[in-house]
């Protein structure tokens, strides 16, 4: 029997319309005689909502009060999808992350796990039960709860299917995957079917908001596919593996407001690509500032603000 692990970003499980749906899904998995996982976001903007509460009150929180605060958005949501399959008559359990045995060091706010004690999630697996885990966090030498650093629900769910040597990890979101731009700053961006840890890592560095990196970091030393999918349909996603296709370029991303990444395997040997960047930035009259080319990376540095139109002109010259 394959093991998988499902995670849910904030925004599928933001309402009850959207945990019923989340709870089919896992369903689906379910009755396809795998043991499933599932790691759960805080609803939609819990996380900021309570950060914002907090500021109310102190100026200067302790980051372990922090850590204690913002872990209880995840357990909501924990015990919400447990209850739902449940009450569909399927036997779910949910863990908080010192329950499912996820051991951290004593950072808090951006802990590092250090060891995760599979135990209990076995033993519940044994018996058929769906087991539902708080991402984003953990417990340390102390006892206390820490958490992951933003993202880190990412982190935990890759983390867990390493220790449990899952079949794949299936990050599930409100976009069906990774894309050649930003989707909503570029509107002809293209879904890209597959790419490497190297190339996913490297566009997350650059600002990319599909998988955080230190998630992508233990795909790749596990070699645990990773397959980013959207919630809201059941359209395929993208695969990110040691899998690498061709040598190509992959995506572009604009970090902050003055710089441009161009990513994918080889590119250092595309000169073809890169004279065609190199002759858009030039007829745009925009001043570079540095040029920075790597194995999997282009980074340009500019003088002043970033125009998504020069975005817009990259994409085109690079994908058309």
């Amino acid at each position: 029997m394959d093991t998988i692990v499902l995670k849910f970003g904030g925004s599928s499980v933001a309402s009850y319309e959207r945990l019923k749906m989340v709870a089919n899904k896992i369903i689906d998995f379910y009755d396809k005689n795998n043991n499933t996982v599932v790691i759960v976001s805080a609803q939609g903007k819990t996380t900021d909502r309570l950060i914002k509460e907090s500021e109310e009150i102190s100026k200067d929180p302790s980051d372990r009060e922090m850590d204690v605060l913002l872990s209880s958005g995840e357990q909501m949501s924990m015990a919400k999808l447990s209850m739902l399959l449940n009450e569909m008559g399927y036997p779910a359990v949910s863990l908080t992350g010192w329950q499912a045995g996820i051991y951290t060091n004593n950072t808090n706010q951006n802990a590092i796990i250090e060891n995760i004690d599979a135990t209990r999630i076995k033993k519940e697996l044994a018996e058929r039960k769906i087991v539902i885990i708080a991402g984003f966090q953990g417990f340390n030498e102390n006892l206390d709860i820490t958490t992951l650093g933003r993202g880190g629900s990412d982190t935990t769910a890759i983390a867990i299917a390493a220790t449990l040597e899952a079949k794949n990890c299936y990050i599930f979101s409100d976009v069906e995957g990774v894309y050649s731009a930003d989707p909503n700053m570029i509107k002809v961006a293209k879904k890209i079917p597959a790419l490497s840890y190297k190339e996913m890592l490297a566009m997350a560095n650059e600002g990319a908001r599909v998988l955080n990196n230190r998630s992508i970091e233990i795909g790749e030393k596990f070699g645990i596919p990773i397959i980013s999918k959207s919630t809201f349909n059941n359209e395929s996603g993208s695969v990110i593996s040691n899998v690498i296709e061709e040598e190509t370029i992959k995506g572009i991303v604009k970090k902050d407001l003055s710089r441009i990444s161009i990513v994918g395997n080889g590119i250092i040997r595309n000169t073809k690509a890169i004279r065609r960047i190199l002759e858009v930035i030039e007829n745009s009259k925009i001043d570079m500032l540095n040029l920075d080319v790597t194995e999997t990376k282009i980074s340009i540095d500019f003088k002043n603000v970033v125009p998504n139109e020069l975005v817009s002109k990259i994409h085109e010259v690079i994908f058309n």
